[in-house]
């Protein structure tokens, strides 16, 4: 089972209840929720805050492949992920994206978090524009997207 979304946070903003309550099973005995935040510094910049792009069709499209993925790469069948990432203006300390997952067993919900968030860092079309406290701000170079 997958939940995988943009938001956009001109209409709303992450709210990792949301996660909590769509991985919640019994049927699972363990279960992760990762929050990528906005740190205040990055290669000896102070940075205020992030704007964050994204071609949204193909993130979608990327986080379902990862997802579906996982079963090959690492045997996880059953379980339950929660991926959402924001678009727009994020400042200091909140939110960017958030990953929860629920598996069985403790291994293979660590396993899982892992691998998504690698993947998308690597393979998810979205884009970082840092803004520093001197007022100036810079896209980060990121990943090209690849083709399968």
């Amino acid at each position: 089972m997958l939940h995988a979304k943009i938001i956009d946070l001109s209409k709303e903003k992450i709210k990792p209840e949301n996660a909590e309550e769509f991985i919640a099973s019994s049927k699972f005995g363990a279960s992760i929720v990762f929050y990528g935040t906005v740190r205040k510094n990055n290669e000896n910049k102070k940075v205020t805050g992030i704007t964050y792009d994204s071609h949204d069709q193909l993130v979608i499209k990327s986080f379902k492949e990862i997802y579906n993925e996982a079963d090959e790469k690492l045997n996880i069948k059953d379980k339950s992920v929660f991926i959402e990432h924001v678009k727009g203006y994020v400042g200091l300390g909140e939110i960017s994206i958030i990953i929860a997952v629920a598996c069985p067993h403790r291994s293979e919900a660590y396993d899982l978090s892992r691998y998504i968030i690698e993947e998308i860092k690597k393979r998810s079309p979205i884009w970082k524009k840092e803004h520093y406290e001197n007022k100036e701000s810079e896209w980060l170079k990121g990943n090209p997207v690849q083709a399968n």
